[in-house]
């Protein structure tokens, strides 16, 4: 792909918009109760803050209807302190008054413009050429000269402010960008062999990549987790109880297990489903092994055990390469925290060259303070997109 990166950017005395994933979780007076988002695009900023870019930020915060769909003022406080340029808040995002604040702007300043996704055109799904015809993109674009994505996270969205701006600007990859193409495009060059972990609650996502790595052989062995395993072991008619089965169906998950069987059947001798699983019991964690399931009527799998933990830690020992998506079980409470703190340390420790998918992953990560991984992907979603071999609409909207 002919993607052009800020090394190509003559930056000096340009306005430039520059497209970023910020979405944070909020504490409950709407303030950040987690900035790892925001400091992962510290380098792109900094690099135009530096070069002599007048800087207008475009960002979005949770989604309509939503706890966490709010304003972006916070946001531009905490990037004020952490950018080497001040940066300064903006209530409209393409408006006169957006436009205007975007005009001010000295060299080496930046503004945050207010929530891209107040506005119903960016909660919808264009190609490039008609969302550069959309309001946010053909406004703001007037008074930009060029364009940098740096928002890998929201990739796989075609969004206005993700694709539209590359059909009336020239447009570049910014840091965040460029280095997640680079792992996850080269990924599958990694060294023999190769171990995917997939788990957490994305379960068609999940899917997707498990299917695609086997059928192309790229995994010697998947190693399956959280709720992904659930749905691995109702396929292979394990029973993971009532309360475990029920939440499957709830979340819109049980047509996954029709997949998953069909996975099994080709390929069981390289897809590894847990060897026990923990519930709470009387208030405490209880372990069971799988032949001994199923748990009590309302007793729900919450986690691996850890004859699961030391077996799944035994084949990453022997891997070349591990990409790790998705937690393994409830790992917010410290009860059922084990076997996701003690498989990623795992991960984290060995030789192996080691690639997480972002999101909950990431999160898990930051709690536990695990360091040794190759690359943490800022990405949830995207970076299973780009794990299967699937387009995304932001980058391509970027290749010319």
């Amino acid at each position: 792909m002919a993607i052009r990166t800020l090394d190509d950017l003559d930056a000096a005395g340009t306005t430039v918009g520059v497209r970023v994933d910020i979405n944070s979780p909020l504490a409950n007076d709407r303030s950040l109760a987690d900035d790892a988002r925001l400091r992962a695009h510290v380098e792109t900023l900094d690099e135009l803050l530096d070069r002599g870019a007048r800087v207008a930020v475009l960002a979005h915060q949770g989604r309509p209807g939503g706890d966490e769909f709010a304003r972006l003022e916070p946001h531009a406080d905490r990037l004020d302190e952490l950018l080497s340029g001040p940066v300064s808040y903006c209530d409209a995002t393409f408006t006169v008054g957006a436009r205007d604040a975007v005009e001010a702007l000295d060299d080496g300043e930046a503004v945050l413009l207010e929530n891209t996704r107040f506005y119903s055109e960016e909660y919808m799904e264009f190609d490039p050429e008609r969302a550069s015809e959309t309001f946010l993109v053909e406004r703001l674009s007037s008074v930009l000269d060029a364009y940098v994505n740096d928002a890998f996270a929201a990739a796989h969205r075609s969004q206005p402010s993700l694709v539209g701006f590359p059909s009336v600007l020239d447009a570049y990859a910014g840091r965040v960008m460029e280095a997640e193409l680079d792992v996850l495009g080269n990924v599958n060059d990694q060294p023999d062999p190769r171990v995917d972990i997939v788990g957490g609650a994305k379960v068609a996502d999940s899917i997707d990549v498990v299917r695609h790595v086997l059928e192309h052989d790229l995994a010697t062995e998947v190693l399956t987790t959280g709720v992904v395993a659930n749905v691995f072991m109702l396929a292979a008619s394990v029973d993971i109880g009532d309360a475990s089965a029920a939440f499957v169906r709830e979340e819109g998950y049980w047509d996954q297990v029709e997949r998953a069987a069909t996975l099994l059947d080709g390929h069981r001798d390289r897809i590894r489903l847990p060897l026990d699983v923990a519930v709470e019991r009387d208030g405490e964690r209880t372990e069971i092994a799988q032949d001994a399931l199923p748990p009590r009527e309302d007793e729900s799998v919450l986690d691996i055990g850890h004859d699961t933990i030391e077996a799944y830690s035994e084949v990453v020992a022997d891997a070349g390469t591990v990409v790790l998506n998705g937690p393994a079980g409830v790992f917010e409470d410290d009860t059922f925290a084990a076997g996701t703190r003690e498989l990623f340390t795992a991960v984290a420790e060995s030789d192996a060259y080691s690639v997480v998918g972002g999101g909950d992953s990431a999160a898990a990560i930051r709690r536990f303070g695990i360091e040794g991984f190759d690359h943490v992907s800022t990405g949830g979603g995207a970076a299973l997109r780009m794990l299967t071999g699937e387009p995304l609409p932001a980058v391509d909207a970027l290749d010319q």
